[in-house]
């Protein structure tokens, strides 16, 4: 009756509560400069049970479109059917954020930089928005990390991360993350409770484990990112590369304001076909194709065959997604290395003497 109550705390049951997710829920909160963090399942249900919990039927939630495909197929599919509606709003406008700010919107969602192409929202921007409509807002801060770049700090409300990726930082794990006030918190946690998205003890155990060498880690992926960015910028068979470490990436100057570091993860486009893609991803020899990011190891993936598959052709397009657009979250190894690895797949594209 006391825990029931509030006047004690207690660990008697893993979906309330659990002493190895709290654990790492401390290190997060500490990381992030936010009063609470609660650890969720997957990503994804760290997002859906933020997004339950602070909606309501008629409410509207105003968001940027450039998401993380599932954040993107929740919004757009699954809020309406429970009468909420989603304004999208291009991430780079202010203004038209601000204009879609209603009378029924409840919450601002964003990502930055965004999956794929890294575009960068400004988030001291937005948080001001927000401010000023007395509206939380939240951000998934997934490709950052709280080491290259802590929101809270800027005005965001909540900060929510796949802890599958740098958080955890070795692909044996897969979980979420939401950090935020400790009142507003406390309705994550009943959602948490009831739908029963906690993460498992082993898996809190391996993400604590996984953020000791958060710092170091993040370190080497930024020096990745950015010469392989450098790297590919001047390649003949590549027609873009999306960084925003590059002085030529049109949120450059906004990302050297928020951000310490730019990451891993970076996009391009190969001057190739759908299908010549699809043989330069499969060509690769120390990338492994797979879908996640943040690991020790470099992972490649084809965005339209992967994350945003699901996605229709359209809005794939309006979202910068292109077929032969492929993304590199790169690992720890040495940067030489992957080079040689990324520059042998493209020379390997038909006609690339033709294209020189």
């Amino acid at each position: 009756m006391d825990y029931h109550e509030g006047r004690r705390t207690a660990n008697f049951y893993s979906r309330y509560s659990n002493p190895t997710v709290e654990a790492a829920e401390l290190k997060i909160a500490a990381l992030e400069g936010g009063e609470r963090a609660l650890c969720f399942g997957s990503g994804m249900a760290a997002i859906s049970s933020l997004l339950l919990s602070q909606l309501r039927h008629g409410d509207n939630v105003v968001a940027t479109r450039e998401l993380y495909g599932g954040t993107f197929e929740f919004l757009e599919r699954m809020l309406p059917r429970w009468g909420v509606s989603v304004t999208f709003v291009k991430p780079t406008d202010l203004k038209a954020l601000a204009a879609a700010i209603g009378p029924m919107t409840r919450l601002i969602y964003t990502e930055t930089p965004t999956n794929p192409i890294l575009t960068v929202v400004d988030v001291a921007g937005v948080a001001e928005i927000a401010r000023r409509n007395r509206i939380p807002c939240a951000i998934d801060n997934t490709f950052a990390s709280p080491i290259n770049q802590r929101p809270i700090g800027s005005g965001f409300d909540f900060v929510l991360h796949s802890a599958t990726k740098y958080l955890g930082g070795h692909c044996d794990l897969v979980g979420g993350v939401v950090v935020g006030p400790r009142d507003r918190m406390e309705e994550v946690w009943s959602h948490r409770k009831l739908l029963g998205g906690l993460l498992d003890p082993h898996a809190a155990y391996l993400l604590e484990r996984g953020i000791k060498t958060l710092a170091l880690r993040m370190a080497r992926h930024n020096e990745n990112g950015l010469t392989i960015a450098r790297h590919l910028a001047g390649h003949p068979r590549i027609r873009k590369v999306y960084y925003p470490g590059l002085p030529e990436h049109p949120g450059h100057e906004v990302a050297k304001r928020q951000m310490s570091g730019f990451g891993g993860v970076l996009a391009f486009d190969v001057d190739a076909t759908k299908e010549e893609t699809i043989r330069f991803v499969e060509a690769l020899e120390l990338a492994y194709l797979a879908p996640s990011l943040g690991g020790v190891e470099t992972l490649v993936s084809q965005p339209s065959m992967t994350s945003h598959y699901f996605l229709a052709p359209e809005e794939r397009a309006a979202q910068g997604i292109s077929d032969s657009l492929v993304r590199v979250a790169l690992g720890i190894e040495d940067a030489p290395d992957l080079i040689r690895d990324l520059d042998r797949a493209l020379e390997a594209l038909p006609s690339f003497e033709a294209k020189r």
